[in-house]
């Protein structure tokens, strides 16, 4: 049982799949982490689409993926930027999507937080009333399904701020009005390029100041903050600077293993996109460092680092790409169709690096259905050897 795959420079090489998966099983609720899996949305490969049509999502296998992430114990992050929100998923899409996943969570006991932006302002926002409207229409939406509410960075506050007061401005009236503690999302610009400069600094330092102070304002209605800079020494720093009571969600998909284990003075809960192909593992390990073996812990997901930075590499944004493609390959959906047509967005290289990387680790509950489709995809490409 062979495949071969091709390299970065067109070369094939012969790969050897594992005949077993590894094994995992849902277990009891996590204790010791609040841990979210920021999920993908499933397309709907029949319908009508282009790339700049509304998304046409697949909802019965969109929903399915949830309650996959939920048997295992981890909650969903919804209408992230895992589920291309922006990126081929416009706010009709998000709303509805929310909605459902709201209605499913309630069903099952799932743990779900929902995103909320400013993302049906599509032409440019006039002035920051225009984007505090905004934000407060998506706010109401989440909070009228039940769900937690994360306060997504603004493509359009960015734009229209002049600098760090705009910001103290829109986050404490959106703060006075939420109804329960929300989660506030620092979004890196290698995530999404628009939202260089956010908090008014493209300095790091300064912008971290202007964040802190949204806080300090309003500690009362923060649970927690989700940073994704890819930078684990400054999520530390930030980390040891909460007010009691507000968590640290680290968003880092490179260094997630040591920010989650944490140190003498911390640790960091978990919202990450990488736990969606890595959903059973990832949940299993929070079970080991439940029992206070974080050695175990590490051992269970150091070696997913190299997946997850595989996938992460620059045009970072293009992440969910290689999210689908396990997703399909693990057989949680029938194909490899996404909204916007974003499997276009990695080579095939990339595919098969990935494929190689994820079936090192077990991740496909069948790995001869794996590497079945994985040959198909390979032949679409005129790999036939």
């Amino acid at each position: 049982m062979t495949i071969h795959l091709p390299g970065s420079t067109g070369e094939l090489r012969a790969y050897e799949p594992r005949a077993t998966p590894l094994a995992v099983d849902p277990g009891a609720p996590l204790a010791s982490r609040v841990v979210f899996s920021a999920a993908h949305v499933v397309a709907d490969p029949f319908a009508d689409t282009t790339p700049d049509s509304p998304a046409a999502v697949d909802w019965d296998a969109t929903l399915a993926f949830r309650r996959h992430l939920w048997s295992h114990g981890l909650g969903v992050a919804e209408a992230m930027d895992t589920a291309q929100r922006g990126m081929g998923l416009d706010w009709a899409g998000a709303a509805e999507l929310i909605e459902r996943s709201a209605a499913e969570a309630k069903a099952v006991g799932g743990r779900i937080a929902c995103g909320v932006g400013t993302d049906q302002l599509t032409a440019p926002a006039r002035d920051l009333a225009q984007v505090r409207a905004a934000y407060e229409e998506q706010l109401a939406l989440v909070e009228g399904t039940g769900a937690q509410a994360i306060l997504m960075a603004s493509r359009a506050l960015a734009a229209v701020a002049t600098g760090p007061e705009d910001y103290l401005d829109v986050y404490g009236h959106l703060l006075r009005q939420a109804t329960e503690p929300v989660v506030l999302h620092w979004l890196g610009p290698m995530f999404d390029p628009a939202l260089e400069g956010y908090w008014g600094a493209t300095d790091l330092d300064a912008a971290t100041e202007t964040f802190l102070q949204v806080i300090a304002a309003h500690p009362d209605k923060v649970d927690g903050i989700k940073v994704s800079l890819l930078d684990a020494r400054r999520e530390v720093e930030l980390r040891r600077r909460l007010p009691q009571g507000v968590r640290c969600y680290t968003g880092d998909d490179f260094n997630y293993p040591e920010l989650i284990a944490g140190d003498e003075r911390g640790f960091s809960h978990a919202l990450l996109g990488i736990f969606d192909p890595l959903g059973p593992l990832a949940a299993q390990a929070v079970r080991v460092l439940d029992t206070g073996d974080a050695k175990g812990f590490r051992e269970l997901l150091d070696p997913t680092v190299e997946l997850s930075r595989h996938l992460f590499q620059p045009p970072t944004r293009f992440y969910k790409t290689g999210v689908v493609l396990l997703a399909w390959l693990a057989g949680h959906q029938d194909h490899f169709a996404m909204v916007g047509g974003l499997q276009s967005a990695r080579s095939l290289p990339h595919f098969a690096r990935a494929y190689e990387l994820a079936d090192g680790l077990g991740l496909f509950p069948d790995p001869g259905l794996a590497e079945s489709r994985m040959k198909n995809l390979l032949a679409l490409y005129g790999v036939t050897s």
